[in-house]
């Protein structure tokens, strides 16, 4: 038996959330058990433990946990043995499969990347899924070539912005932080940020759909009206990758910056990335992103922190990466 952080529905669609045990004959089907060492909380652990399961969990009871990484117990599969240490983001963990909130997890091989030579599994949560996303944002504007100003990146306090402007500012780029907390200007400043911004300066009403020329670049973390503010913003052949939805799904934006400024709008998807790719990304943000930066980020925490920080990830409340330590309290 194992602890957990283990969500229960009733019958009337009310959800509970408590530190129990398990055992490993109940966690689901897979062909690798791993001894998890360290998870992380996002905003999609928030929801999964939020009355009803925030629509994303599938079936209850349910263990919360989008990322996680340790030490191999018991593998089926060749390309794994007792031993490896592994990263695991994405496909659904921690949503539709049980995730990272427990001492053991037992998932797919195929989900599994080996962990990134150099790194340790609680920098690679340092990093998780938020970092491997800002990662997967970086080289997508890369691949479509960053112009000559600022790369702005906004929700940049929190974890996908945070690890962005640390990647970005390394890799020699001037990057303007939008953030709506303005407490946390020293923070963005120590990760490399050369400018910040007022949340309310870009995310105004969207009056005119082409402004003047100010961003080479941009990873966008929230979406919504502030997405739809930044297109007209953009450089000639610039380009925004897109990550986040807390500003909302829809996107109330003109047509005209992508015909007659040639903007690139880029989906960055986190969760069924190919296996080549998850590596490429792993191995880059383990090479790119400074880890005197990431330190700085760590917000350091225990299961039983869990419920009281999924909580507090939903308000808004949460700066930088809490790395949860699944080996202890």
């Amino acid at each position: 038996m194992f602890d957990a952080v283990l969500v229960t529905k009733d019958d009337e669609g009310k959800t509970s959330v408590a530190i129990t045990q398990i055992s490993e004959d109940q966690l689901p089907d897979g062909e690798v058990t791993v001894a998890v060492e360290y998870t992380t909380v996002n905003y999609k652990d928030g929801l999964c433990m939020s009355p009803g399961g925030g629509g994303l969990v599938r079936k209850f009871p349910h263990v919360p946990g989008i990322d996680f990484a340790g030490t191999v117990e018991q593998s089926s599969d060749e390309r794994y043995k007792p031993g490896d240490k592994v990263v695991l983001t994405g496909w659904r963990v921690g949503e539709a499969h049980w995730g990272g909130y427990a001492r053991k997890a037992r998932v797919r091989a195929d989900w599994l990347v080996p962990l990134p030579e150099g790194l340790s599994t609680r920098q690679a949560m340092a990093i998780g899924t938020a970092g491997f996303t800002s990662m997967l944002s970086v080289m997508a504007l890369e691949d479509h070539g960053i112009k000559a100003g600022p790369v702005l990146v906004t929700g940049a306090a929190g974890g996908v912005g945070s690890v962005a402007v640390a990647i970005l500012a390394h890799l020699g780029h001037k990057v303007a932080a939008v953030t709506g907390r303005p407490e946390t200007a020293d923070y963005l400043e120590s990760l490399g940020a050369t400018q910040i911004v007022a949340r309310e300066e870009i995310n105004e009403t969207v009056k005119r759909p082409l402004e003047g020329e100010t961003w080479g670049g941009c990873v966008d973390a929230v979406g919504g009206p502030m997405l739809a503010r930044v297109l007209g913003q953009m450089e000639y052949g610039a380009s925004v990758a897109a990550v986040g939805l807390a500003g909302g799904a829809g996107l109330p934006a003109s047509v005209i910056p992508f015909l007659l400024r040639g903007v690139n709008l880029l989906g960055i998807d986190s969760v069924m990335q190919p296996y080549d790719n998850r590596l490429r990304a792993w191995k880059r943000v383990a090479k790119d992103l400074p880890m005197d930066k990431l330190e700085e980020m760590i917000v350091p925490a225990v299961m039983s922190d869990l419920p009281k920080l999924t909580t507090d990830i939903l308000n808004g409340q949460v700066k930088g990466r809490v790395v949860v330590d699944m080996t202890a309290g």
